[in-house]
């Protein structure tokens, strides 16, 4: 049966879960404070824009734990049947990821393969044959690198495109954020109620006004867009460092994205000088082509947390709350929307 569904929110959780359900047949309207669908990268609008795009579950057990893992799994076997349902093209690439420290550092590496726990096992420790061979463009001597099978990268802005052309029929309210919400009914800014059989709330930040929300805090990530010609990295790569917790993603044979992981501030102005330089330098320390890269972007945003960092994920009769992802919004989003979806019976994301 075709309901009445509203999503507040048009980030990635919101976007996932409109092209599910206008899939399944249902009637969506999706109500976004943002302008519009394209991103805007400066600071503001869906924090999904700005992510690097690292589907690392393995990687995330250094501050998270298993449970993130575990769905950190299940979102990357869903990813492709995602990607290949969407009429637009979306890079994603699950040909695992790299970790790489210093010599001078490697007492601060292995700190952070110790708090991976048994699951460090698994990782492939590479010496600088094997590294050359799987990334040429990386510095080979005077580092130790670590291979983590499975992990992968998706382009985060080719993604939230495809997702909202390939859920047409829905119907998306944009500059129209909602003031409060409750199962089967949302109040916009401007006090107009309207009612639904199901309401969706993803807000993020936006949704602080709510009881089990109130406690959102947002945590800083920087990102710097570099481009250079044919730069021959193939997998994201993180640097193990005492002081800078960096990570470098290709997303395109001739773009780069660097970023720091997390910044525990809700500050949203421009990038430092200090910061860039810092990030510029440690990625460099790794990759010495980057001196020739040219900075395209200088980018920040805030991710949702909550205070123990875990994401909340409820269902009720007529409402749906899906909130605090933190860093891991590709990482957690498909198997957390997915997990809503079948609790509810309102979709299914796979074919």
């Amino acid at each position: 049966m075709a309901l009445q569904i509203a999503i507040a929110g048009a980030g990635l959780a919101g976007r996932l879960f409109a092209w599910a359900l206008s899939r399944a047949g249902h009637s969506v309207q999706v109500f976004e404070a943002g302008l519009g669908p394209a991103p805007l990268f400066d600071g503001q609008g869906a924090a999904a824009f700005t992510a690097a795009g690292m589907l690392s579950p393995l990687a995330e057990l250094e501050k998270a734990e298993a449970e993130i893992a575990r769905l950190g799994w299940a979102s990357l076997r869903l990813w492709p049947q995602i990607v290949c349902q969407l009429q637009a093209p979306v890079r994603l690439q699950c040909e695992g990821s790299l970790l790489i420290a210093h010599r001078p550092d490697l007492a601060a590496a292995q700190r952070v393969l110790a708090r991976l726990g048994a699951e460090a096992a698994g990782l492939e420790r590479l010496d600088a044959t094997a590294l050359r061979s799987l990334e040429p463009a990386l510095l080979h001597s005077g580092v130790q690198a670590w291979l983590l099978a499975g992990e992968g990268l998706i382009h985060p802005p080719q993604a939230m495109a495809a997702l909202h052309q390939a859920a047409s029929s829905v119907q998306w309210c944009w500059q129209t954020p909602v003031r409060e919400l409750a199962p089967g009914c949302l109040v916009l800014q401007n006090g107009a109620e309207q009612a639904f059989d199901w309401v969706i709330d993803c807000r993020g930040l936006g949704a602080r006004s709510e009881p089990l929300t109130e406690k959102l805090r947002g945590v800083r990530g920087e990102v710097i867009g570099l481009e250079l010609a044919k730069h021959g990295l193939r997998r994201p790569v993180r640097l193990l460092h005492p002081r800078h917790r960096i990570y470098l993603v290709p997303r395109t044979p001739d773009e780069l994205v660097l970023g720091a992981s997390e910044i525990e501030s809700e500050d949203r102005s421009p990038v430092s000088l200090q910061s860039a330089v810092e990030l510029m330098a440690a990625a460099h320390s790794i990759m010495p082509s980057l001196s020739e890269a040219r900075i395209t972007r200088l980018d920040r945003n805030l991710r949702p947390a909550l205070p123990d960092n875990k994401p909340l994920a409820r269902a009720e009769p007529g409402l749906i709350r899906l909130n605090g992802m933190y860093r891991h919004g590709w990482l957690l989003a498909p198997a957390l929307v997915q997990l809503l979806l079948l609790q509810t019976g309102l979709g299914n994301l796979e074919s």
